[in-house]
């Protein structure tokens, strides 16, 4: 009787491990094999998580160079200033490719003006400046609502899927019938709700850098103005 309980023994084992292989090898499906359960309601999560990327390298990099400006600029400015050069001054203002520069550039251009008319001038170059580095982040904010409800849709859609296959079947039901059903119900969650977490991340990071550079650029104005307000010699 022994080497017949060894024989069940490892019949049962093997039983068990291949059984063991078989769900790891179904629960490992590649990630665009999962992301294809969703159904079609994954191509615009797809669609905006793409958006979302772009938008948010292409306004990480144009922020970070708008911020970055020559830490003698304003000191040049200032010995211009002072020798009466405002040639020179404008020449280095368009020569400056940054925001703080164009800004300048225009605040000399009105030398000779009223304080307000110079300080207004600025304002409005600046509100262009911010303007432009605050472009696509209204469509990033968008993106970062829009996935999660989309996802939701996908949820919706998958349970009542599920719920149709379940009264098409009758007494019939089993797991596999429902299967298609729940997955699209969960993965699309999944994904918009990924999707839009990511996008607001990526949208509260791009806003706090442009208020770093709108207070550099603000600091730089109020310099400016303190230059033009000096007393003359």
């Amino acid at each position: 009787m022994k080497p017949l309980y060894i024989l069940l023994q490892t019949a049962v084992n093997d039983t068990i491990a291949t059984a063991a292989t078989e769900q790891a090898e179904e629960v490992a499906l590649p990630f665009w094999q999962l992301a294809m359960k969703g159904g079609w309601i994954m191509l615009p999560i797809i669609a905006l998580a793409l958006v979302a990327v772009y938008i948010f390298f292409e306004r990480f990099f144009a922020i970070k160079n708008a911020s970055q400006t020559d830490m003698n600029f304003m000191n040049r400015i200032k010995e211009y200033i002072h020798e009466d050069k405002i040639d020179s001054a404008l020449a280095l203002c368009r020569s400056t490719d940054s925001p703080i520069a164009r800004m300048i550039e225009k605040g000399l251009q009105r030398i000779g003006r009223p304080l307000n008319d110079i300080n207004t001038a600025i304002e409005n170059v600046g509100n262009l400046e911010i303007s432009s580095l605050e472009k696509n982040l209204p469509t990033l904010a968008t993106v970062a609502g829009a996935a999660p409800m989309i996802g939701f849709l996908g949820t919706v859609m998958g349970m009542i899927r599920a719920f149709y296959d379940m009264s098409m079947a009758g007494n019939n039901i089993d797991v596999g019938l429902l299967s298609n059903g729940i997955y699209t119900a969960m993965v699309t969650t999944v994904a918009g709700l990924m999707v839009g977490i990511i996008a607001y991340l990526a949208y509260n990071i791009l806003v706090a850098k442009v208020e770093k550079v709108v207070f550099k650029l603000e600091a730089n104005t109020t310099e400016f103005m303190d230059l033009l307000n000096e007393p003359v010699e």
